[in-house]
């Protein structure tokens, strides 16, 4: 099992490239299936995730493929901005 607060310690990046997203600002929840839908990661130009957030990066769980000690390893192929208001 894993906490939150330890995904956010993390650094996504990206398992073809080797680049790194950065770290997870939040997570997207289904409350109805209790299920994590998403990691959200800043969108650039962004100051510790404040500011602007109609840039950011939505990741589907279905596209991490490991979580190690320090980074996280993602498949970048679907990722979606996200669209905030």
């Amino acid at each position: 099992m894993i906490r939150t607060s330890d995904l956010a310690e993390k650094e996504v990046i990206t398992f073809k490239e080797g680049r790194n997203l950065g770290p997870i600002s939040d997570i997207e929840v289904n409350l109805e299936e209790g299920k994590v839908e998403a990691i959200i990661i800043p969108g650039p130009g962004k100051f510790f995730g404040f500011f602007n957030r109609e840039n950011d990066l939505a990741i589907p769980w279905k596209d991490i493929m490991n979580i190690g000690i320090d980074v996280i390893l993602v498949e970048f192929k679907e990722t979606i901005e996200m669209e905030r208001e």
